[in-house]
């Protein structure tokens, strides 16, 4: 008898183990579904950091699936479609009523390119799993995507005072969407052992990092950050074919 009830314990712990990394998730949706309510009725400062906080979210669930030994296709299944929420159609629908509906069907075209190409992101990561190197990203990640085009829109929240920063913004989202489904290849940090001497030793300053962020400018640091990694790995191979072609031949070697 007490086996028996000790066995249906221990399988409630295991259930209950499945649950924590799907919470993450679903308030990664929950952030997500909010955003799309903070766009609709104009509150374009809060929005984007909602999608932030979406963001946080996601890159949790993930690691704390990893760490309790939870992971899942069902998890897998879940995260994929949360993102096409939270990190392709909520920013999607805020950079269009934020600016560029503004300029009719060319804008809401833009904005809808940006989610189609966010899905296609996905499906492309989900079919390559198991076949691409781990520590690095095929394509701008979505989420990275929507946090450059939410972090700009952060920095200005107001609704567009110049047209000129409306045909920018109309670039930028189209110029995202084409880096989610480009083959830059961007590093995942996937191989960062954060139980290594190393790491435990960079959490003061990630802390110090993180203090400083919410101390002075939120929105500034955060939009800095995810436009610097879309721009990464685009920037790296162009240096990279630069000095390439610059570099010559060993000696003896054919022409």
């Amino acid at each position: 008898m007490n086996g028996t009830s000790s066995e249906v314990q221990r399988r409630g712990v295991r259930r209950g183990v499945y649950v924590i990394p799907a919470l993450f998730t679903v308030g990664n949706v929950f952030c997500g579904y909010l955003s799309l309510d903070a766009s609709v009725h104009g509150r374009y400062d809060l929005a984007p950091g909602l999608l932030f906080l979406a963001g946080f979210l996601d890159s949790l669930d993930g690691r704390v699936a990893r760490m309790t030994g939870s992971t899942s296709a069902f998890g897998e299944q879940l995260d994929s479609l949360a993102d096409v929420l939270s990190f392709g159609l909520a920013p999607a629908f805020l950079v269009y009523h934020w600016g560029l509906n503004a300029y009719g069907r060319v804008g809401l075209f833009a904005s809808f390119l940006f989610l189609v190409c966010g899905a296609c992101r996905l499906a492309r990561f989900n079919v390559q799993l198991n076949v691409v190197d781990k520590r690095w990203f095929v394509g701008l990640p979505i989420p990275a995507a929507a946090g450059a085009l939410c972090g700009l829109i952060w920095v200005i929240p107001e609704p567009l005072p110049d047209p000129r920063i409306g045909a920018a913004f109309l670039v930028v989202t189209l110029v995202l969407g084409f880096l989610m489904v480009s083959t830059f290849r961007y590093r995942s940090f996937k191989d960062v052992d954060l139980r290594s001497r190393k790491s435990v030793r960079l959490v003061p300053l990630l802390g110090l990092l993180v203090a400083a962020v919410a101390a002075w400018r939120p929105d500034v640091c955060l939009a800095g950050l995810a436009v610097f990694y879309a721009l990464s790995a685009p920037t790296v191979r162009l240096f990279t074919a630069l000095f390439a072609r610059r570099i010559p031949p060993p000696t003896g070697a054919p022409a």
